[in-house]
């Protein structure tokens, strides 16, 4: 059967050559109308397409969208080309075309929007940009806050979840030793949702994905049955967790992107970036201070994001450890997977917010390799607790040490805060749950 299509063309082709094109499209799509990009250099007036022809305007995307509404087209078919379509924008109406819920296809390429089941039930999803980018930590934090005035389950996927979606009760978070056992049984002890269950203490039901299309939809994915899991479970609010910038397949009431400001700018302004920012309706960037990020790097992703999306809401947020046990007056080496330039600010963080003496900041949790010569470093020695992010090599290899020379083992959580003059994060994501609370009562 086929599909209703608007299609794109300019005015650098000869009309008989766009009309034959079209006809040719015609073979697979019932092609509706045309929009004219722009370009004139080979017309002579007002061409005849052999279909409505509409004009895109100043804006080609809201142009595009708008004729698609018009005519009822579900199908994009770009028969254009540069000049007057460059790769750049080529790909920006791919991305408004997908967030609107059009496919988009040309002579050797076709993308199509990202599927998205139902939830069954209000739901916010939390995406990101990418990997180590701070979206588990802002993630937990909104799962935390939230959890306090909803029942809020938390659905996570990750590179290492469990073949079967499987549940962690809130009420039961996982201990160290319940870390160690799956570890030892071969399992991913450090899968995002074993963190955010054992961080956040709410219910979390852990999935698995992997790889990731250029709008984010994995390859494969459990997903789905997870928010089947989930549901049991009778939540008022669903969070569903992104994995690195891996998109979950079901359909959210609404949406908050983590970016992080010591990225590019461009990564949202080319390819498919701006397909992320303009399916959010809030933004956080993380990581908005000197020396991961100056003052102008913070201004140029949210520049990006505008760009895209005038009427996003946008944070820049700073993340802190946030050890969750007392750790005053102990001698502490903290695992970490942030970068050296930051150390110096984790340490002096826990030095006065958390009275801790740091002897050690390690940040090779992600570098196995480099990880077993910082265990045998002079400062991790003398330390008698080793504070603990919960990611990549940190029960496999760090509590494991620990355990052999008797030190003490706690986790470490990594909290966002608002930076002076920005938007209150908490207040944002309690106003956003509750309208979507509201909607599904």
């Amino acid at each position: 059967m086929t599909e209703r299509a608007l299609a794109l063309v300019d005015g650098e082709h000869y009309p008989p050559v766009v009309r034959a094109a079209i006809a040719a499209a015609g073979r697979d799509d019932q092609v509706v109308a045309a929009l004219l990009l722009g370009g004139t250099e080979k017309l002579r007036g007002a061409p005849d397409y052999g279909v409505p022809l509409e004009d895109a305007g100043r804006d080609t995307a809201a142009g595009m969208l708008a004729a698609a509404r018009k005519h009822a087209a579900g199908r994009i078919v770009d028969l254009s080309d540069e000049p007057v379509l460059s790769e750049r924008e080529r790909f920006r109406l791919v991305s408004h075309a997908l967030a609107a819920g059009l496919s988009y296809h040309g002579a050797d390429f076709e993308f199509r929007p990202p599927p998205r089941h139902p939830a069954g039930v209000p739901a916010i999803a939390v995406i990101g940009t990418g990997k180590r980018i701070g979206k588990t930590a802002v993630c937990g934090h909104l799962a935390r806050l939230l959890g306090e005035r909803h029942r809020v389950v938390l659905v996570a996927m990750g590179r290492g979840g469990p073949e079967q979606p499987e549940l962690v009760d809130g009420a039961e978070p996982p201990t160290l030793a319940h870390l160690l056992e799956r570890s030892r049984a071969g399992q991913h002890a450090a899968s995002d949702f074993l963190e955010d269950a054992a961080l956040a203490r709410v219910t979390t039901v852990g999935a698995r994905r992997c790889g990731s299309g250029l709008a984010g939809t994995p390859f494969l994915s459990n997903v789905e049955e997870a928010v089947v899991l989930a549901r049991e479970r009778d939540p008022e609010l669903l969070l569903l967790e992104g994995s690195g910038a891996a998109v979950p397949p079901v359909a959210a009431d609404r949406t908050l992107l983590v970016t992080s400001a010591a990225r590019p700018a461009a990564d949202l302004e080319i390819g498919l970036g701006p397909f992320r920012v303009l399916v959010s309706d809030v933004v956080v960037m993380t990581m908005c201070e000197a020396p991961l990020a100056e003052s102008r790097q913070v201004e140029s992703v949210r520049a990006a994001v505008l760009a895209s999306r005038p009427d996003a809401t946008i944070i820049a947020t700073v993340l802190r450890p946030y050890p969750n046990e007392p750790i005053e007056g102990e001698r502490v080496a903290l695992f970490t997977t942030a970068g050296a330039a930051i150390h110096d600010r984790l340490a002096g963080f826990l030095r006065d917010d958390h009275g801790a003496d740091v002897s050690a900041v390690v940040g090779s949790l992600s570098d196995r390799t480099a990880l077993a010569a910082d265990l045998d470093s002079p400062g991790v020695r003398a330390a008698d607790t080793y504070l603990i992010e919960i990611k990549a090599a940190a029960i496999d290899v760090v509590a494991e040490a620990a355990q052999e020379r008797g030190a003490r083992v706690v986790f470490c959580d990594n909290r966002p805060r608002s930076i002076a003059g920005e938007p209150d994060l908490d207040a944002v994501a309690l106003d956003l749950a509750a309208g979507v609370v509201a909607v599904g009562a």
